[in-house]
C-alpha cells in the first residue's frame, strides 16, 4: 500500500510550462527538468486539470506519461497543453526512482498563473515560460 512506501523528498526536479515558437505558429508544452547529477529512472507523470470556471466545476481527463530514463542534468518534453486549460489548476504528479529509492512530488500550476506577464527565461530549455520547483 502507498502508506507503507517511504517517499524521499524531491530535490533538483522542476516542471515548466513554456511557449514554443516556430516559424509558423506558437504552441504551449510541459517539460520536466532534471537538475540532479544522477539519472532518474521509470518516471511516471499523471496530468490533470480541475477548478471552477464561471461558477461551474470543471475537470479534465487524467493523462499518464512514462519516461524510462531521464539523464542527469537533462530535460524531457512531457506533453502539449492547450492554453484554454490555463483557467484551471494544472496538476502534474511525478514519481521516479533513483537507484532503488522512490521519489514522489505533486506540481500544481494554479489557475491563472500561466500568463505571459509571469513568464521568465528558463535557461535549461532556452525558452520563456513558467517554472515550478
Amino acid at each position: 500500500m502507498k502508506k507503507d512506501i517511504k517517499f524521499h523528498p524531491v530535490t533538483g526536479v522542476k516542471m515548466a510550462i513554456v511557449k514554443e515558437v516556430n516559424e509558423k505558429e506558437e504552441s504551449w508544452a510541459v517539460y520536466i527538468i532534471n537538475k540532479n547529477l544522477i539519472e532518474l529512472e521509470t518516471l511516471m507523470i499523471t496530468a490533470k486539470g480541475y477548478g471552477n470556471v464561471g461558477g461551474e466545476v470543471k475537470k479534465t481527463s487524467v493523462l499518464r506519461h512514462m519516461i524510462e530514463k531521464l539523464e542527469a542534468t537533462s530535460i524531457a518534453r512531457v506533453e502539449a497543453i492547450d492554453p484554454a486549460l490555463f483557467s484551471l489548476n494544472n496538476e502534474f504528479w511525478v514519481s521516479y526512482y533513483i537507484l532503488d529509492q522512490i521519489f514522489d512530488k505533486k506540481f500544481i500550476f494554479v489557475a491563472g498563473s500561466v500568463q505571459e506577464k509571469h513568464m521568465t527565461y528558463i535557461p535549461e530549455l532556452d525558452m520563456h515560460g513558467i517554472l515550478h520547483s
